[in-house]
């Protein structure tokens, strides 16, 4: 793997690491020079992104992991630092959602995205950070969304769960900041990913739009009418682990192409 250089020597852990903006993520990271722990529930999808990044070179390990269980989290940080040799980076991207009106809404589906999102990156901060404080320097990376700063109907858990990680954001990167850690969110629009396709169906199922129709009336809402690649916002989630990035603080950075300005 041609190494940029720019993360040489680090290690990074990504959760939600097999698909859509934490692969995009993985593969930027380690093409940047870093060492890096995948995490995700499903075995498969790491496994075969870790494969990816050895065989062009890089360095990294699979560990299947449910960020909502803290046994499980703390597991997938020992075995980090075991066999790669520390951490530096966190990036806290699994997430999940629903598209559900709050009136219809099953108390468990609320409470498992809350958990997993919001919860699961407590969770993940809280393992990371004694290795951070302890060599007085990190990076603290969560993939929020724009619904961290504006709502949307039908998603009011997957809402609430983002605006938690934003205020998370902000009072973490005050704790942390005198040991050299910084604390941001990246907070996406519609992305080529995941939650876009989930979405889509979700809007076929409840008004016989095609996939198509579906899709445009999501992108839509851009200024630029388009879903944004997770590639940009990988790219992003690179330069704020860099020394370059070291005034950046306590940030929830949109990547939306204009939807939200904030």
């Amino acid at each position: 793997m041609g190494s940029t250089g720019k993360l040489d020597g680090k290690v990074a852990i990504i959760t939600g690491a097999g698909r859509g903006i934490g692969r995009a993520i993985a593969v930027a990271f380690a093409e940047a020079g870093a060492k890096v722990a995948l995490a995700a529930r499903s075995a498969g999808e790491i496994e075969e992104v870790a494969a990816q990044i050895r065989s062009a070179g890089g360095q990294a390990i699979a560990v299947a992991t449910d960020v909502a269980k803290r046994s499980s989290v703390d597991n997938l940080v020992k075995q980090t630092v075991e066999k790669l040799g520390g951490v530096h980076i966190l990036v806290n991207n699994a997430g999940i959602t629903a598209g559900v009106l709050i009136a219809k809404m099953e108390d468990e589906l609320w409470e498992r995205i809350i958990q997993t999102n919001l919860t699961g990156s407590y969770y993940c901060i809280k393992a990371v950070l004694p290795h951070l404080m302890a060599q007085r320097h990190g990076r603290i990376i969560n993939i929020a969304s724009t619904l961290a700063k504006s709502g949307h109907a039908y998603s009011g858990a997957y809402s609430a769960s983002k605006h938690g990680v934003l205020g998370l954001v902000r009072s973490l990167a005050l704790e942390v900041t005198r040991y050299n850690i910084t604390v941001n969110a990246i907070c996406p629009g519609w992305t080529e990913a995941g939650m876009l396709s989930g979405s889509v169906e979700n809007i076929v199922g409840k008004t016989g739009m095609t996939p198509e129709q579906a899709k445009e009336a999501l992108i839509a809402e851009s200024p630029q009418k388009r879903a944004i690649e997770p590639e940009e916002v990988a790219s992003l989630a690179v330069y704020l682990s860099t020394e370059d990035a070291r005034g950046i603080n306590g940030q929830g950075i949109n990547v939306c192409g204009g939807t939200v300005m904030s």
